[in-house]
C-alpha cells in the first residue's frame, strides 16, 4: 500500500490564530484560558473557557458569506485555507477529482441551532426559520464548504465520534490514500461550542472545571487538584498526501502518518474503562499498524483532559503498553494550554505532535503542581516547561464520549 505524508498544516486556536503562533504558544507554555466573552455567564457554574482570541470574521469573510456560515464552519475554512496554502498545492494543475475533504466536528453548528430555537421559542410561534438554518447547523457542511471553495471533487464527508472525531478524519484519509482512492485529503476538525447550551450542558454532566478563581490555571491534566476539562474552540487542518505524489511535485514533507488504531471501550456513555482497556488496545493497534515497536515511540501527546477518571485510566494504559519504556517517554497534555477543542482536538494535537518532530521540542503539560498518587510517579509528564529531545516517532491519543478511541502515529520524514 502507498505511504501517506503530511505536506500542509493550518491552525486556529486559543493560543494562536495560525500555525506559527500556535507552536510558539505551545513551546512557551501559554494558557489560553480566560473569562468567557461570548455570553453572560452570571448564572453559570463555569465562567471561563479557551476562546480564540481576537477572532473577527470580517478579517476572513465578507458579511454576506459570514452570515451563511456557523462559527465552526468559519473556523474550518480559515484553518483549511492556511493548510492548503502551506502545502503549496497548485490549484490550477492538481487533479481535483483526486483531492478529497474529510472534516470533523463533535457537535457542529451549535450556535446556529441555539439561536434559531431561541428565536422561535421567544417569538410568536410562527416558524420563521432561516433557509440557511439547516445548512449552517449540520456537521458535514464544513467539509462541503471546503470542497466547494477549492473545487475538490474527491471523497467528501464528515466523521463524528465526539472528542475522537478529527483523529478519525485523519485515519479515514490515511486509509483512502493507502487504497488509492485519492492522492490528497484535506483532513481536520473544528468546534465552536462556547455558548449557553455548550457550557451549560457540560456543567450539567459535571465534566468541566468550575475553578473560576484560578481560571488561567484550571486545566490541570494529571494534577491531583484537577476538577474537569476547560472548554476550547478552534480548528486544525492537515494535508495528507501520497508520498509519491508529494515527491513528484516537490512538496515539503513535515512527517509521515505511519499508523492508526481504532477501538471502543464498550463500557459507559461518558466514563472511560477504569482499567484503560480501550486506550491500551488502541495504542497497541496504532503502533502495530505503523510497523514500529513500543520502544520506538519517543513522545505521546495524550488525550489528557484533566478529568478525574480519564487521566488515571490513560496513564495506566500507557504503562501497560510500554512497560519499562514508559519511563523513557515524554508525555504531555497540550489541552493544559488550548483547553479541550472537542471534535477538533485530534487534529490540533496531531499538529502539535508533528511540530514536536520537526523542531525536536516536547510541549509541556502546564499547571502541574500536585502529583496524583494514582498516576505512576515515574512517568515524565513534561511538567510546566518544554523539553528538548530528538523525536523520531510520536503517538497521539483521543478518546470520545461513547467509548470511541482513536490513536495515530507520526514519524520523522526520512525517505
Amino acid at each position: 500500500m502507498r505511504r501517506v505524508v503530511v505536506t500542509g498544516l493550518g491552525a486556529l486556536t486559543p493560543i494562536g490564530k495560525n500555525l506559527h503562533e500556535f507552536w510558539d504558544g505551545l513551546k512557551n507554555g501559554v494558557s489560553g484560558a480566560d473569562m468567557i466573552t461570548r455570553f453572560n455567564t452570571e448564572k453559570f457554574k463555569t465562567k471561563f473557557a479557551c476562546e480564540v482570541k481576537g477572532y473577527d470574521s470580517s478579517s476572513y469573510f465578507d458579511r454576506k458569506e459570514a452570515n451563511k456560515l456557523d462559527l465552526y464552519s468559519q473556523f474550518a475554512l480559515v484553518a483549511a485555507e492556511e493548510a492548503v496554502r502551506d502545502s503549496g498545492i497548485d490549484l490550477q494543475s492538481v487533479d481535483k477529482g483526486r483531492v478529497g475533504v474529510i472534516w470533523s466536528s463533535g457537535i457542529g453548528g451549535l450556535y446556529t441551532f441555539y439561536d434559531a430555537i431561541k428565536s422561535y421559542v421567544l417569538g410568536d410561534g410562527s416558524p420563521r426559520f432561516s433557509p440557511f438554518f439547516i445548512p449552517k447547523m449540520i456537521s458535514n457542511i464544513a467539509s462541503g464548504s471546503i470542497s466547494i471553495k477549492y473545487g475538490f471533487r474527491g471523497p467528501n464527508f464528515a466523521t463524528v465520534s465526539a472528542c475522537a472525531s478529527s483523529t478519525h478524519s485523519l485515519i479515514d484519509g490515511l486509509f483512502l490514500i493507502k487504497m488509492g482512492k485519492a492522492d490528497i485529503i484535506v483532513a481536520g476538525g473544528s468546534e465552536a461550542a462556547i455558548n449557553e447550551p455548550g457550557i451549560g450542558g457540560f456543567n450539567a454532566m459535571q465534566a468541566m472545571s468550575t475553578n473560576n478563581q484560578e481560571y488561567s490555571t484550571a486545566s490541570r491534566p494529571f494534577d491531583f487538584t484537577r476538577d474537569g476539562f476547560v472548554m476550547g474552540e478552534g480548528a486544525g487542518s492537515l494535508i495528507l498526501e501520497d508520498l509519491d505524489h508529494a515527491r513528484a511535485r516537490g512538496a515539503k514533507i513535515y512527517a509521515e502518518l505511519a499508523g492508526a488504531g481504532m477501538t471502543a471501550d464498550a463500557y459507559h456513555l461518558t466514563a472511560p474503562h477504569p482499567d484503560g482497556i480501550g486506550a491500551r488496545d488502541v495504542m497497541n493497534l496504532a503502533i502495530e499498524d505503523s510497523g514500529l515497536k513500543p520502544e520506538d515511540i519517543d513522545y505521546i501527546n495524550v488525550h489528557g483532559t484533566a478529568t478525574p477518571l480519564g487521566d488515571i485510566s490513560e496513564a495506566k494504559a500507557i504503562v501497560d503498553v510500554f512497560g519499562e519504556h514508559a519511563y523513557k517517554l515524554n508525555i504531555s497534555a497540550t489541552k493544559s494550554m488550548t483547553g479541550h477543542l472537542l471534535g477538533a482536538a485530534g487534529a490540533v494535537e496531531s499538529i502539535a505532535a508533528i511540530m514536536s518532530i520537526v523542531h525536536g521540542i516536547v510541549p509541556p503539560t502546564i499547571n502541574f503542581k500536585v502529583p496524583d498518587p494514582s498516576v505512576d510517579p515515574k512517568l515524565n509528564l513534561t511538567p510546566n516547561q518544554a523539553q528538548a529531545r530528538e523525536i523520531n516517532s510520536v503517538l497521539s491519543n483521543t478518546f470520545g464520549f461513547g467509548g470511541h478511541n482513536a490513536s495515530v502515529v507520526f514519524r520523522k520524514a526520512e525517505f
